[in-house]
């Protein structure tokens, strides 16, 4: 039986990032109508028997391996009953009626095929969540630094940086801490590519759905926090390469083989040039220099393993 919402959680060891996401969760219900599903990529920390245990309503799916966050998202999809589909991530917390309003807003703008709400750091400030596509030249904005700068506007572009996430707009990419679907644009356009692991899947996505004829669109109907890359962070140097390897394969995919490599070598220049400036940092700096010296060598002695290639970049 179809019911509003299908709000789907991917968890991996984030047991108590998780409770307090699903207890928000239920609390922002408020008792309306909708089907809460936890996909648990293997966790070894007592994750998915704590959902079993505290949250017995959840649809708990219990995987024995790592699918990563686009299969496993997948996975809830078979499951899924809403007329809408929420993506949301483990390490956030939902302010209010968020998931009303959210809801109200899918029903007042049928052309909108994916939504993204305002989105709070772990200390009040706002999250540069929904920007632009990650086209080479906002990549090249985003690895040089220019972003930063408040003038001219243009640099800061990719992520929207000039904007507080406090009015209406179309943006090109919603991030899949929180984005909202209707489910007949899974129907049309199909699930997240599970080619991209971790990383990456959410910019194919939005792309495909935009190419479909959806519009993408955020409002500030109401707040979730994100604390951010909890699962990820595990992964150490090898989520640098995960990332790194997911925006080559975004390349390679839309725009072919001189994109992908074009892309490839702008980001081993970046993490090149950082890993000497920390190197050289390390030798006057303390603990911290060194760390981030280590990072970046490790990331570049192997950036060769980050290319994709054309079969597995369709």
């Amino acid at each position: 039986m179809e019911v509003p919402l299908s709000i789907i959680i991917v968890n991996w060891n984030t047991l108590d990032l998780l409770r307090d996401c699903l207890e928000s969760v239920y609390e922002g219900l408020r008792g309306t109508d909708a089907q809460v599903i936890v996909v648990d990529n293997a966790s070894e920390d007592g994750s998915a028997d704590m959902v079993a245990e505290q949250f017995p309503q959840v649809e708990l799916i219990r995987n024995s391996e790592n699918h990563g966050f686009a299969k496993a998202n997948n996975q809830g999809f078979a499951l899924a009953r809403g007329k809408y589909v929420l993506l949301l991530n483990s390490d956030t917390i939902v302010h209010g009626d968020v998931l009303q309003q959210s809801v109200a807003y899918m029903e007042a703008h049928p052309q909108v095929g994916g939504f993204g709400c305002r989105v709070l750091n772990t200390d009040g400030t706002v999250q540069l969540t929904c920007s632009m596509y990650p086209s080479l030249l906002n990549t090249a904005l985003l690895t040089s630094g220019l972003w930063k700068l408040s003038w001219p506007r243009f640099f800061g572009r990719y992520q929207m940086s000039n904007w507080q996430r406090d009015s209406e707009r179309p943006v090109e990419v919603i991030s899949g801490c929180y984005l909202m679907l209707p489910r007949k644009v899974i129907d049309d356009v199909g699930g997240l590519d599970e080619a991209f692991w971790f990383f990456g899947e959410d910019d194919d996505w939005c792309r495909r759905i935009r190419e479909a004829g959806w519009e993408l669109k955020f409002a500030p109907v109401g707040e979730i926090t994100h604390h951010g890359s909890a699962s990820a962070r595990k992964f150490e140097h090898r989520r640098d390469m995960m990332l790194t390897q997911a925006k080559v394969r975004l390349h390679r995919k839309h725009s072919g083989f001189a994109a992908a490599a074009a892309c490839w070598t702008l980001l081993l220049f970046f993490n090149s040039s950082r890993a000497l400036f920390w190197s050289i940092r390390s030798l006057f700096g303390g603990p911290v220099a060194r760390e981030r010296a280590v990072h970046f060598i490790r990331v570049t002695a192997a950036f060769n393993e980050v290319w994709v290639p054309a079969e597995s970049g369709k």
